[in-house]
């Protein structure tokens, strides 16, 4: 039995209205950007008034703080239930093949890194903050294990394969494709894979200029 089957019917109406609120304040994130999202704007999305999202949430930097920690629990909870057979290649391919269909639902929400003011608001979160920091040891390790295994290029640093990793899921290419490329999301997550494991290098290149 799970800890919500166990709430009172009250508890797990709360629990459910809260669950909305972060729906609703990801589609404004994937659509408006932090900056532009406001308050109204949330309850409005997910069809509750305004006194009533102040009872879960009493900013939009708390609200968009909660986003970012239920995307990174989805992004641990799906390492954690990968087959252990697989390669580590294999596993990498499958997160960013998960975080590219969550994107592509409107589930992965806007915050620009180059803000001071998203970085700070986010930062000021031990749970935000423990959770990233989680992530980024177990994909270090798979790129470690993906690098030893000859799978990914040994002659560069771990950060720098995993910053070009991370930057993928927010790829304006994705937008581009679905936009005005006329490719069906599974066609959009197969190009984007191939172009982050494979490159656009054809098998006859031999320039390294």
């Amino acid at each position: 039995m799970s800890i919500f089957s166990k709430l009172s019917f009250k508890d797990q109406a709360f629990k459910l209205r809260e669950q909305a609120v972060l729906d609703a304040t990801t589609k404004l994130l994937a659509s408006k950007g932090f900056d532009l999202m406001t308050m109204d704007d949330v309850a409005g999305e997910a069809g509750i008034s305004k006194p009533s999202l102040y009872k879960h949430f009493k900013s939009k930097e708390e609200l968009a703080t909660e986003v970012m920690i239920r995307l990174l629990d989805g992004a641990l909870a799906f390492l954690e239930e990968q087959d252990g057979a697989l390669s580590a290649r294999s596993r990498l391919a499958g997160l960013l093949e998960w975080a590219l269909r969550v994107r592509l639902e409107g589930g992965l929400p806007f915050l620009p890194s180059s803000s001071p003011q998203v970085r700070e608001m986010l930062t000021k979160s031990l749970r935000y903050v423990s959770r990233v920091y989680k992530l980024h040891k177990l994909l270090a390790g798979i790129v470690d294990a993906a690098k030893l295994a000859g799978e990914l290029r040994a002659d560069l640093p771990t950060d720098v394969l995993l910053y070009a990793y991370y930057s993928r899921t927010c790829d304006p290419a994705v937008d581009y494709m679905q936009l005005y490329g006329r490719y069906s999301t599974d066609e959009i997550v197969a190009h984007m894979l191939a172009m982050v494991f494979d490159g656009m290098a054809g098998s006859g290149s031999t320039d390294n200029n």
